[in-house]
Order: C-alpha cells, then sequence, then structure tokens
C-alpha cells in the first residue's frame, strides 16, 4: 500500500514551461499526490534570464522546484527534473518507485535511466544539433533514439507497466518522451507499446501533470 504524502506543512512550486523536463515533473508530483503552485516561466520572453528566476537557477533553465516550510528554514531548491521526480519519492513513499530495494525496484530504475540517457538525451542533442547546421549528426541521433523507443517494447513483455508491475518513473520518464515524438513512430509495429501509451495517457494524475502550464492555473491538486 502506498504511504500517505509528507509534505502537509511545505508550499511547492514549480517554475517552468510546457517542456518536457517540467512536465515530468508535474506529472511526478501530480502522481505522488503533492499539492504544488505553478510559477510560469516565458521563455519566449527570456523570463528563464531574469534575476528573480537566476536566484534559484544560475544556469537559467527550468524545471525549479522550490520547496518553503517554516519562515526560519531556508527553502530547498532542486533544478533537474530527475531530482524532482525523487523528491516526489521521498515525500510519498511507494506512489512512483517501489518502497523496498529489491529487484523490482532496481528493474524500475535500470527503465527509468534507459529512457533519460538513451532517449532523452539523444533527443535533445538532436534537437540541438538541428539549430546548428548539423543535419546528419541529429539525423543519426534520431534514428538512434527512435530505435531505442521501439526496443523499450521488452520491458512491457509481462508487465503492464514499464518494467514492474505497478506505475512509477520509468512510466513518467517513458510517456513524456514517447508522446513528443508519438507521430515519428510506427505504431502498427507497436503494440505492446500502443497498449501502453493509452494506459498512462488516461491517468487522472498524468492528465494533470501533463496541463498543467497549459493555462494561467496557479494551483494544481
Amino acid at each position: 500500500m502506498s504511504a500517505s504524502a509528507k509534505s502537509d506543512t511545505l508550499d511547492l512550486e514549480l517554475h517552468g514551461a510546457k517542456t518536457g523536463n517540467c512536465l515530468r515533473a508535474a506529472i511526478g508530483l501530480s502522481e505522488a499526490g503533492l499539492p504544488y503552485k505553478i510559477r510560469h516561466v516565458d521563455l519566449g520572453r527570456g523570463n528563464q534570464r531574469d534575476e528573480a528566476h537566476l536566484a534559484l537557477n544560475p544556469a537559467g533553465k527550468v524545471p525549479v522546484l522550490v520547496a518553503r516550510g517554516s519562515s526560519n528554514v531556508p527553502a530547498f531548491v532542486l533544478t533537474q527534473s530527475s531530482a524532482i521526480l525523487f523528491y516526489a519519492d521521498a515525500e510519498a513513499p511507494g506512489r512512483i518507485l517501489p518502497l523496498h530495494a529489491d529487484r523490482t525496484r532496481i528493474r524500475v530504475l535500470e527503465t527509468f535511466f534507459y529512457f533519460t540517457s538513451d532517449v532523452i538525451a539523444l533527443n535533445g542533442a538532436a534537437f540541438s544539433l538541428r539549430g546548428h547546421e548539423f543535419s546528419g549528426a541529429a539525423a543519426t541521433l534520431t534514428e538512434r533514439y527512435l530505435g531505442a523507443i521501439v526496443a523499450s517494447e521488452r520491458f512491457l513483455i509481462d508487465t503492464e507497466f514499464m518494467g514492474a508491475a505497478s506505475f512509477s518513473i520509468a512510466d513518467i520518464a517513458a510517456f513524456t518522451i514517447i508522446s513528443a515524438v508519438r507521430r515519428e513512430l510506427p505504431w502498427n509495429q507497436l503494440p505492446r507499446l500502443a497498449t501502453w501509451h493509452d494506459r498512462i495517457r488516461g491517468r487522472p494524475a498524468v492528465q494533470t501533470g501533463m496541463r498543467a502550464f497549459d493555462d494561467k492555473q496557479e494551483t494544481v491538486n
């Protein structure tokens, strides 16, 4: 049974925009049942380079999670989407990562890192190269990360979720990147992946996270 969230006394703010990394963070917080406030960062206007944002993340990137507790304790700030997912797990153990350090948990972590390193990282690199006239290298990386997505069907051979019997951070990482490149995939050749994608897309907390940056709402959950 999943443990309840521990963050009742914390004020969580998620600063970001509708990017893959921000959506992963929003879904993780939503699935963990942690209420959070959205702080929109307009990337088109360069708000990520504003003094206030740079004070939180000197790299000028999103997302940023700010956890504020009592007034005499400094805010806890995280600037990496994966770290935010692990924070959500720490605050609500068992919701998005298996509780016990057994093979199930290790398999989930393997699948999570597979998507963050073999898919998401290559996708980001390919996107950057396209904007700098390195189309050949970008095409090579695109072929590699799409191939890795196709190969990820093996994580669904005996389970309904990515490498496990229950929803986890592996599903969050996989769903956000696969949704972003879904038009490039041969879905008729990927029956298990297609069934899994529909299952994840239908989860209320996933829908909440995916919509987190759609409008000017400030509080989620």
